[in-house]
C-alpha cells in the first residue's frame, strides 16, 4: 500500500508542476479499490464535432477535438474489440456560414464553382488532413454529399415527423431580420450585433445565437446590422417550427443531477448546463427603479432581487411570463438584458441551402436550421457506415437506442448548449408523448458529452481576424510530425482548463534559448523510447540470434507493469487522457532506467541465464509501454508490433496481463524481424 501511495504522490507532483489538475483523489481511489477495475460498455459510438464545410481544418479542430476522439476510439477498440466500436464524423455541409463564405470567396475571385462544389472541395481537404494526423474514423462523411446525404435527409424527416406526432414541436410566428435595401430576409450569420445575455462579452452576436453559443430571441439582439448592406435591418414576422425544449426541464434537471454524481464528468460542463436550467430572469439597471416599480403590478408573478451593484433581477416562473415583462420594459424604454434559460429550440428556417422540412399543417417551403440537423447527423453517418458493411438499415438503433451501448461525443466548450441541452431534448422527445429520465432501454440513450476547454493560440482565443493568424492544421505538419503533435495535444489536459498552444517557431515573443513547448512530449518518444526500443532489438540480434529469450518474467516486473496498466485503464475510463499519457511517460522512463542499469550488470558470456532473464523482462516492459502508447501514437507503436512479428491480438486487452510469449505460436522458434541500423520508430521533429 505504501508503494502505491508513493506512486500517487509522485504523479500528483508531476501534474501540478506541469500546471495540470490535482490527481490525488483519482489515484487514492485507485489505491483504495485496487482490485476493482472499471466497467466499459459492450458497444460504443464515438463522434467528433462536425467542422463546417467552408474551410479546411485549423489547429483547434485537430488539437481540441479530433485527436482526443481518436485516442478514445483507438483505446476502446483495444479494450472492448474493434467490431464493437464505431467512430464517425463528417463535414457539416449546410448553414449560413458556408453560404456567406462561399459568396465571399467567389466575389474575391478565390473560388469559381457552385456551393456544392465548394463544400466537396473542403470536405476532401478535411478528410485528407485527418488522415495525415492519423485520425481514423470508421467513416468521415458529409451531410450533403453522396449516400450519406440521402440517409441524412431521411433521418431528418424521421426526427421531424416523430417529434411532431409526439407533440413536442410547435409552430411559432416570430420575427426575422429583413434587409430593406437588399430586399431579402437575412439568415443567421448575415446579422451581427451584441449578445443580449447578461454576463456575455461577445460582440459577435448573430440573429439568435452568439459566437459563444448563447441562445436568445432575434428581437433581443443589441444594435443589429446587416452584413449585406451595413444598414439596420427590420424585423418581420415569419413562421417556423420549434422544439418545446422548456417542457423537458424536469427530465433535464434529473439528468444533470445524475451526471454530477459521475466523477468523470467535467465540472465546468455541468455547471454550464445548470446555468441554463435556472428560472427565466431579466437584469434591469437600477437607474430605472422608478419605471420598474411602475410596471411591476402589470407583470406576472415574479421576485425582484438584488443583482450586482448596478442592476436588479426580476425572476419569473415561466418563459412566457418573462417575455411579456420584456415587452413592457421595452415599451417603457427601460434597458434590460435577459439571463440564460431554456428557450424553444428552432428547427427550421428559410435559407435555400439546407435539407427540406416535410410539409405539415399548411407550412411548407422551409429547410432545417443547421444546428438541429447536425445533432442527428452522426446517427445518419452511423447508419451510412453500417449499411456500407452490409448491416440492416435500422441497425443503428442497436448503437443509439440500447442501454448496453454508449455514445461519446467530443465537442468544444462553445457548443455545450446544443449538445448538452438541445440534443438531449430532441432525444427525450423521440420517446413518445411522455418523456422520462432515465430513458427506457429501447429508447434513445442520452450521450456522454466530453467537452474540452478552449485551445488558445499564444495565450489568446484563436481568431483568423486577430493580429497573429492561428495556423491551419496542415501548416503545423511542416514543422512537426503528426505523432509529436498528437502526444503534445493529448497531454495538455484540455478537459480541465484553457490551455495555450505555443509552438516556438510561430511565437514572435519566444526566446531563442528557450525550448519549444511542443517538443517536450516528442522527446520522450524520439529520444527515450526510440533508444530503448532499438537497444532491445539490437541486443537480441547481437547476442541471441535475433530471438527473444524464453524466461519467466520476474515478479517485480510483472507487478510494476500491472500497477501501471490498472492506473492507465482507470485514467482512460475517466477520460483523463493527459493523466494516462503521464502514466505511460513514467513507465517508459522507468523502462529506460531499468535498461541503463541492468544492461551494464549482466554479461551474456559470464552468466547467460541472468542475461536472458534481463532481456525477457525488458521485452515485457516493451510490450506494456507499446500497449499504453498505442492509442496516442499508433504509427510508431504499430511499427514495434511489426518488428516483433506478432498479430494484432497483441493490442487486445482481453490478454492484457499475459506476457509476450502468449502471442507467439512457438516462443522458442519465434523470430522477430531484423532491425536495420539506426532505425527510428518515432521520427524526430522537423523544427529545431
Amino acid at each position: 500500500m505504501n508503494s502505491n501511495i508513493g506512486i500517487c504522490l509522485e504523479l500528483e507532483r508531476d501534474c501540478v508542476n506541469q500546471q495540470k489538475f490535482n490527481v490525488t483523489q483519482f489515484f487514492c481511489e485507485r489505491v483504495m479499490s485496487f482490485h476493482q477495475r472499471p466497467n466499459f460498455p459492450s458497444r460504443a459510438v464515438i463522434t467528433g464535432g462536425m467542422p463546417y464545410g467552408n474551410k479546411e481544418l485549423h489547429f483547434g479542430h485537430i488539437g481540441g477535438v479530433f485527436i482526443h476522439a481518436d485516442v478514445w476510439a483507438r483505446f476502446l477498440r483495444d479494450r472492448i474489440g474493434d467490431e464493437n466500436v464505431i467512430f464517425v464524423s463528417g463535414t457539416d455541409c449546410y448553414g449560413s456560414p458556408i453560404v456567406v463564405y462561399h459568396q465571399k470567396m467567389v466575389d474575391e475571385g478565390l473560388f469559381d464553382g457552385t456551393l456544392e462544389e465548394f463544400v466537396i472541395k473542403n470536405h476532401e481537404a478535411q478528410q485528407d488532413t485527418l488522415k495525415r494526423y492519423l485520425v481514423a474514423p470508421n467513416l468521415f462523411s458529409a451531410s450533403g454529399v453522396g449516400r450519406a446525404a440521402e440517409i441524412h435527409a431521411e433521418m431528418s424527416a424521421y426526427f421531424f415527423n416523430s417529434l411532431v406526432e409526439n407533440g413536442h414541436i410547435v409552430q411559432r410566428e416570430t420575427l426575422q431580420f429583413y434587409d430593406t435595401q437588399e430586399d431579402t430576409f437575412l439568415n443567421g450569420r448575415q446579422v451581427v450585433g451584441r449578445c443580449p445575455i447578461q454576463g456575455c462579452s461577445s460582440e459577435r452576436g448573430y440573429a439568435d445565437e452568439c459566437s459563444l453559443g448563447h441562445q436568445y430571441r432575434e428581437e433581443d439582439l443589441i444594435k443589429p446590422k446587416s452584413i449585406l448592406s451595413g444598414t439596420t435591418p427590420q424585423l418581420r414576422p415569419v413562421v417556423n417550427w420549434y422544439l418545446s425544449l422548456p417542457s423537458f426541464h424536469s427530465q433535464l434537471k434529473k439528468w444533470v443531477n445524475t451526471i454530477k454524481q459521475d466523477r468523470s464528468t467535467r465540472r465546468f460542463y455541468f455547471t454550464t448546463l445548470e446555468e441554463f436550467l435556472e428560472d427565466p430572469v431579466v437584469h434591469v439597471l437600477k437607474k430605472f427603479e422608478a419605471e420598474i416599480q411602475e410596471l411591476r403590478p402589470n407583470m406576472a408573478q415574479h421576485q425582484m432581487e438584488e443583482g450586482n451593484k448596478k442592476s436588479y433581477v426580476l425572476r419569473f416562473s415561466t418563459l412566457s411570463d418573462r417575455d411579456a415583462a420584456c415587452v413592457l420594459l421595452a415599451e417603457k424604454g427601460v434597458q434590460f438584458r435577459t439571463g440564460k434559460t431554456l428557450v424553444p429550440f428552432r428547427l427550421s428556417g428559410n435559407i435555400d441551402w439546407g435539407i427540406p422540412v416535410p410539409s405539415r399543417d399548411g407550412v411548407s417551403g422551409l429547410t432545417f436550421w443547421v444546428w438541429p440537423e447536425s445533432l442527428w447527423a452522426p446517427i445518419s453517418f452511423c447508419a451510412t457506415y453500417l449499411e456500407s458493411i452490409g448491416k440492416d438499415r435500422d441497425s443503428w438503433k442497436e448503437w443509439w437506442c440500447s442501454d448496453d451501448a454508449k455514445v461519446y461525443q467530443f465537442i468544444g466548450e462553445d457548443n455545450i448548449y446544443f449538445y448538452g441541452l438541445a440534443e438531449m431534448g430532441l432525444f427525450l422527445g423521440m420517446q413518445g408523448k411522455e418523456a422520462v429520465y432515465p430513458p427506457p432501454k429501447d429508447a434513445f440513450q442520452l450521450p456522454n458529452i466530453l467537452v474540452n476547454r478552449h485551445l488558445l493560440f499564444l495565450d489568446s482565443k484563436a481568431s483568423s481576424s486577430g493580429k497573429i493568424r492561428p495556423p491551419m492544421a496542415n501548416e503545423l505538419l511542416e514543422l512537426y510530425t503528426p505523432e509529436q503533435l498528437r502526444a503534445h495535444f493529448i497531454s495538455l489536459g484540455l478537459g480541465h482548463k484553457n490551455i495555450s498552444f505555443k509552438p516556438k517557431s510561430l511565437n514572435p515573443k519566444a526566446n531563442e534559448r528557450d525550448p519549444d513547448p511542443v517538443q517536450k512530449e516528442g522527446k520522450l518518444l524520439t529520444n527515450v523510447f526510440n533508444r530503448v526500443i532499438r537497444s532491445c532489438f539490437y541486443t537480441i540480434q547481437t547476442h541471441r540470434e535475433g530471438k527473444i529469450p524464453v524466461e519467466s518474467i520476474s515478479e517485480d516486473v510483472l507487478a510494476s507493469a500491472k500497477r501501471a496498466v490498472l492506473d492507465y485503464e482507470r485514467a482512460m475510463h475517466g477520460h483523463q487522457f493527459h493523466v494516462a499519457f503521464n502514466i505511460a511517460d513514467k513507465y517508459i522512463r522507468s523502462f529506460s532506467k531499468f535498461w541503463a542499469k541492468e544492461s551494464k550488470s549482466h554479461d551474456p558470456a559470464e552468466n547467460p541465464k541472468e542475461f536472458d532473464l534481463f532481456l525477457a523482462n525488458a521485452f515485457h516492459m516493451l510490450r506494456i509501454s507499446s500497449l499504453m502508447m498505442h492509442p496516442m501514437v499508433p504509427q510508431g507503436t504499430e511499427k514495434i508490433l511489426k518488428q516483433l512479428n506478432l498479430s494484432e491480438k497483441f493490442w487486445n486487452w482481453e490478454h492484457i496481463f499475459e506476457d509476450i510469449y502468449f502471442f507467439m505460436e512457438d516462443p522458442h522458434t519465434h523470430q522477430p524481424v531484423e532491425l536495420p541500423p539506426r532505425t527510428d520508430f518515432f521520427q524526430a521533429l522537423h523544427y529545431k
